[in-house]
């Protein structure tokens, strides 16, 4: 059988033998807490600032656009996972619905996705534990909290927090959830502190012009992509950790019932965190002055005279981001762990460790990727590259569901997207009209070259290696 022919039944990719299975030890307070992990992190404590620069008070539209696409992708990766409850995600779904070689360059987008999207917080916890030594008045030299690409020699809190959070997903898969959930609990937490603070000195003048930039992206006479819409192809960033709840489908005790409440669920209760949180930040706050800090959210409360406070936020950013981290590299590990498993990438990188029943050597492999990539690199093009890799994944699982209710109209389904001919095109529009016009041409320009270099990989290994190229030269 042709590579451009090859598709896993739906049925073999939901069995797996029990050798290759990792171990189901969560429910869905464990999913939705993955999802708010992932989804509340950077895109509230740093690139609303980021944002705002690019969009002036605009942003809190940017925010409400990728709410909306990421709603109808949500809807897609439920129904997508709760019928194919395996690790892998948009990945597993593609090899099933469009075939292998679509799967391979999917996969190949989700690892630029998290692995880049993990280094991306990485870089932005940073720049909080920065503040933070300066403010104590640690003697640590500036050298060794930046990345050579952004004036200093090595970003060495990134490279510490990447270590810990990779021993922590080795530790086991309910044990790194656990601490999770209780994370996330303090960084909710710090926001409704910021939300109550801000709040008081909201002023709605602040919002006048709404879009002083325009809502349509466009380049600046200093070279600078702006607009609503510019902004929003960044922020994006800031909602996809639901896809991260969808690699835990095969960890999940009860997927048909608990994962249509872990990515719906997260979704719902971010986007309107997001909200409020941007809302009272522009409110309180010029966004001519805060979108200039690497730490918006202290950098206003500390100019309403909220030092304690501002503290505070930033003791729990410093604390709670690494959630986000945390589960950004459980996803990457997954998706490593299934193109391996199916061949795509040398099976003996799926060993599962036999009492933990996680992918222990996937896991280390991820984290010292993501550290190195966070030791040197900005935030801000970390940021718009993951977001290449995600909006083509998202494109990716819309699509699948489509085929799906085509191809097998009757198959039984746990979750059905409503609406599903509506969902389903706005989100694949939306995502490529954010791929196309939103993000530099320098980040597509990367994504691309980043993506020939994994068909290079796949014709040179995988297309000849996989599962199903085997059975099929038997």
């Amino acid at each position: 059988m042709a590579f451009w022919n090859r598709r896993k039944s739906i049925d073999a990719a939901a069995e797996i033998q029990p050798e290759q299975r990792l171990k189901a030890t969560l429910s869905w307070p464990h999913l939705v807490a993955l999802g708010v992990g992932a989804i509340v992190g950077t895109g509230i404590y740093t690139l609303t600032g980021i944002g705002a620069g690019l969009a002036g008070p605009g942003v809190i539209l940017s925010f409400v656009l990728c709410g909306l696409i990421c709603a109808c992708a949500a809807f897609c990766y439920a129904e997508m996972a709760t019928m194919i409850p395996a690790a892998g995600s948009a990945y597993t779904y593609t090899y099933s619905v469009l075939g292998e070689l679509l799967a391979w360059i999917v996969g190949w987008s989700l690892i630029l996705e998290y692995m880049v999207a993990a280094s991306a917080v990485a870089v932005g916890w940073s720049s909080h534990v920065a503040e933070f030594i300066h403010a104590a008045g640690w003697p640590v030299p500036d050298q060794l909290l930046h990345g050579w690409m952004s004036g200093g020699l090595i970003d060495l809190p990134a490279i510490i927090i990447s270590g810990v959070v990779t021993l922590l997903l080795v530790i086991g898969t309910r044990e790194s959830a656990t601490v999770n959930l209780i994370l996330v609990g303090v960084k909710l937490a710090a926001l409704v502190l910021f939300v109550v603070l801000a709040g008081q000195a909201f002023d709605s003048s602040r919002f006048t012009p709404l879009m002083p930039y325009g809502f349509m992206a466009h380049v600046d006479a200093d070279g600078v992509k702006r607009g609503v819409l510019a902004a929003a192809a960044l922020v994006f960033f800031a909602f996809y950790g639901f896809d991260a709840v969808s690699t835990a489908a095969e960890e999940t005790k009860n997927p048909n019932r608990d994962l249509k409440r872990g990515i719906i669920g997260s979704m719902v209760l971010c986007t309107g965190i997001y909200i409020a949180v941007a809302a009272s930040a522009l409110g309180a706050s010029s966004y001519l002055d805060f979108s200039k800090s690497g730490a918006p959210l202290v950098y206003i409360l500390e100019n309403l005279h909220h030092g304690f406070e501002a503290q505070l936020v930033a003791g729990a950013a410093i604390v709670a981001l690494p959630t986000v981290i945390l589960v950004l590299m459980y996803g990457q590990s997954r998706i490593f762990f299934a193109m391996a498993r199916d061949g795509l990438l040398p099976q003996g990188m799926s060993t599962i460790h036999k009492t933990r029943g996680t992918p222990v050597l996937m896991t280390v492999a991820t984290g010292i990727v993501v550290a190195a990539v966070a030791a040197v690199v900005p935030l801000a093009k970390i940021a718009l590259l993951a977001n290449a890799g995600t909006l083509w994944a998202f494109v990716a699982v819309a699509a699948c569901m489509l085929v799906m209710r085509l191809r097998e109209p009757n198959r039984t389904r746990a979750f059905r997207s409503p609406l599903a001919w509506i969902v389903g095109p706005f989100c694949i529009v939306g995502c490529l009209y954010l791929f196309l016009n939103g993000l530099p041409q320098f980040t597509q320009e990367w994504f691309l070259l980043w993506n020939a270099a994994g068909l290079l990989m796949y014709f040179l290994y995988g297309a000849s290696q996989s599962r199903l190229a085997q059975q099929a030269a038997r």
